[in-house]
């Protein structure tokens, strides 16, 4: 790769791939060519279109026409992302996946990325995986972490409510595999107030019986700043509680406000470890 910048689409017109256009067009390092779709009158073709980005109804069939795309973004669908893989595969781009499908390994961009730094494909976990396996990863570092359980809240207007069970069994695989507890368990609460609450989430991690508290909450403090560098309203809401053989810590999750209103942090937080990913793998390719 000899280009100054990674040459990028997105697969997927809906409000996932709006506000993420939004957030590529801020990168240093990612040229963002292509967002493609099925649907012609889809919002999100016609946004791309006034913001200078090449639109096509045409599909992945037409991305795959080009010849000038190294990175994809697929905000498409768990049943048409496994369907593409293969094809993005063969055509040697890479993919950014952040639909259900996990056809590639989980990947938090703040834990893990490099680890996965020349795979062709990564998933992004789940809204509630991206916000809570840094924080039982960040105390797993410290010791180690025999069960971790995570309570979410989201407002139930920004919330996948036909999928709940999926997207908890999924959360809870990420905080094993990624965040390191040796059991995980995940709660998700579509929460019905109006107006919308902030997302927020609690996390629950059973560790030894006489921890040290401040190396917990240094790492915590140290994994905050770092998820906050792409996620400004990741947030503590208070200092780390220990009781005994448990350590509870309550995050705030507040959006940016580019597409999605601010209290859907789920859905931006998406999109924003996804843009960041986006960023180390561009690296990776202008480097190679």
């Amino acid at each position: 790769m000899t280009t100054a910048v990674t040459r990028a689409a997105i697969v997927g017109a809906g409000h996932i791939g709006i506000d993420l256009m939004l957030k590529l067009r801020r990168s240093k390092h990612i040229d963002l060519r292509y967002m493609v779709g099925v649907d012609a009158a889809t919002d999100g073709l016609s946004r791309a279109q006034k913001l200078g980005v090449e639109a096509s109804d045409g599909g992945v069939d037409w991305l795959l026409a080009r010849d000038d795309v190294d990175l994809a973004f697929d905000a498409s669908s768990a049943a048409a992302h496994p369907l593409n893989a293969p094809r993005y595969a063969e055509a040697g781009i890479r993919v950014i996946d952040l639909t259900p499908s996990a056809v590639g390994p989980l990947v938090c961009p703040a834990v893990n990325f490099e680890d996965y730094r020349n795979a062709l494909n990564i998933n992004m976990i789940t809204p509630a995986g991206q916000a809570t396996v840094p924080i039982v990863r960040a105390i797993s570092s410290v010791v180690p972490v025999t069960y971790a359980e995570v309570i979410a809240s989201v407002s139930s207007r920004a919330a996948a409510t036909g999928n709940i069970g999926g997207l908890a069994s999924r959360t809870a695989v990420a905080l094993e595999q990624i965040g390191g507890a040796a059991e995980g368990r995940a709660i998700l609460i579509p929460a019905q107030a109006e107006p919308p609450t902030i997302m927020r989430d609690t996390v629950f991690c059973r560790i030894t019986s006489r921890p040290d508290r401040t190396a917990i909450t240094e790492s915590l403090h140290q994994m905050i700043a770092k998820v906050a560098e792409y996620m400004p309203g990741y947030t503590l809401k208070a200092e780390p509680q220990f009781v005994d053989d448990r350590v509870a810590v309550f995050l705030e999750i507040r959006g940016s406000g580019d597409y999605f209103p601010d209290w859907a942090g789920n859905l931006d937080i998406m999109t924003a470890a996804a843009a960041r990913a986006g960023d180390l793998f561009a690296r990776t390719l202008v480097a190679a």
